[in-house]
């Protein structure tokens, strides 16, 4: 299915082009992407349009460049620059780098926690942090946690209770598509404090995560707000993030410690297991880390002893 909708996709682009991969110029991607906009496509529709024809012509330079170069002449040379690659499309695109480890986000939820007791406004500085530690262990995106209400929240659906994202984002203009996303790692019991100390401080509403007037926060304002704390905390530029990044951090940290890729799909909303494994950055020593847990389970099994203790 993966694979059809790959396929297709690819070929409205060509179509779009009008002419051979191997021809296109930095002009014609300039003018589908522009005729697209003018259409009122989403921004997310031209990225992947851009997205799909980078990845098939690397495919061409890496399988078939030599013999293009025999048969026409032509010397493959990606027409997608710096230019005309929108956002995630790049050599430099955030996909590329690793996101934060455990232990980074770990403290910088530390930090987070011990502002909350000298913080000159408690009731956005706890808000804050049941916010991000939302985005980080559920996978949301900002806007989706902007639009939660606080009967979004279900402590009994599930061994761990849920949250009911109405408003997921959809695919191939499919419209938004709902989803249960588990509170994983005691977000439970983050949300629990924060509905039971944090939430009454505010206005009353329906709002979740609301900002001093009671009203939804801005998914801009949730980057500001993430930006500020990282500068007050003070780290390097090089281990700071975004909100799109903690997103990152759940799903390559689950797939880390095993979670089925499947289930990460689920609970991230995402149309196919393939844009799951683009979220999907694992660390230095992934492999070292499979490595050991798989030989410790077979010791384990072997002597019945437990290796990893």
């Amino acid at each position: 299915m993966t694979i059809d909708n790959d396929i297709g996709l690819l070929e409205r682009t060509l179509a779009a082009l009008g002419r051979p991969a191997r021809e296109v110029t930095p002009e014609d991607i300039d003018r589908v992407v522009g005729d697209l906009a003018v259409k009122g496509r989403s921004t997310s529709t031209r990225r992947e349009y851009v997205q799909i024809f980078k990845g098939f012509h690397r495919f061409l330079q890496a399988r078939k460049a030599a013999e293009i170069e025999a048969a026409f002449g032509v010397r493959l040379v990606c027409p997608v620059d710096e230019f005309n690659a929108s956002r995630h499309v790049g050599d430099d695109s955030p996909a590329l780098v690793p996101p934060p480890t455990p232990e980074r986000v770990a403290e910088f939820f530390d930090f987070m926690k011990q502002r909350i007791a000298t913080a000159r406004k408690y009731g956005p500085a706890a808000r804050d942090y049941a916010m991000f530690r939302t985005l980080y262990h559920a996978g949301l995106r900002s806007e989706k946690a902007s639009l939660l209400d606080k009967p979004d929240v279900h402590f009994s659906r599930g061994p761990f209770g849920k949250l009911h994202v109405r408003f997921g984002k959809g695919a191939h203009t499919s419209g938004p598509r709902p989803r249960w996303v588990p509170m994983l790692d005691g977000l439970d019991l983050v949300l629990r404090w924060f509905l039971d100390d944090v939430r009454p401080k505010f206005p009353d509403s329906p709002v979740l995560f609301a900002d001093e007037s009671g009203g939804a926060l801005h998914r801009g304002t949730i980057r500001n707000r993430l930006r500020y704390l990282m500068e007050l905390e003070g780290r390097p530029t090089s281990e700071r993030f975004s909100p799109h990044t903690l997103r990152r951090a759940c799903a390559t940290h689950n797939y880390e410690r095993g979670v089925d890729l499947v289930a990460m799909q689920q609970m991230l909303g995402h149309w196919t297991v393939s844009s799951t494994m683009r979220y999907v950055r694992p660390s230095a020593t992934f492999i070292e880390n499979a490595y050991q847990r798989a030989v410790a389970g077979t010791l384990a099994e072997l002597t019945g002893k437990d290796t990893t203790a």
